[in-house]
């Protein structure tokens, strides 16, 4: 191996641990976290990407929440033949697409962060912890003010009260 050329560390599990029935907390970064979700529009235009890709790979999403510069978002398959890994790459392409055709110069970070849920855990926790994530950053007082967030197939004040 040269110099040059580094190896990355995988820190991805094993794709079948995304497929099927799995639920899983994504999180996507703005390169360089330049703020890009502050305009209705655009996060628009994203829900609406990821309401396709999530059809397309036959997943619910629990919750989306678009800060500036990153996207949380837990997803579910509905099925055995579901795939998330895949969904999530079809989004970031996606995507990905219209930045460029849309907003020179701003993009994905190469890869994503993800926690696969186990069966035990508590998704009412994982739900308020990505809610309450404006709060956390000081953007406001109370999650039910931030106008980016909100989830595909539930009513979250039904999920969370």
């Amino acid at each position: 191996m040269r110099k040059n050329d580094v190896k990355e560390k995988k820190h991805r599990l094993s794709l079948p641990c995304y497929k099927g029935q799995a639920r899983v907390t994504f999180t996507l970064c703005i390169e360089d976290r330049k703020p890009l979700f502050t305009q209705k529009n655009i996060v628009k235009k994203f829900t609406e990407i990821l309401k396709a890709a999530e059809d397309k790979f036959d997943c619910k999403n629990w919750v989306y929440i678009f800060m500036p510069d990153h996207l949380h978002l837990i997803t579910e398959g509905n099925t055995a033949e579901s795939d998330l890994c895949k969904m999530v790459t079809l989004f970031k392409q996606k995507t990905g697409f219209w930045l460029s055709r849309n907003k020179t110069g701003i993009r994905w970070q190469k890869d994503f962060y993800d926690h696969i849920h186990r069966r035990d855990d508590d998704l009412k926790k994982h739900l308020a912890y990505i809610l309450n994530n404006p709060v956390r950053s000081g953007l406001v007082t109370d999650w039910h003010d931030y106008p980016f967030l909100g989830s595909l197939d539930f009513n979250l004040h039904d999920i969370l009260f």
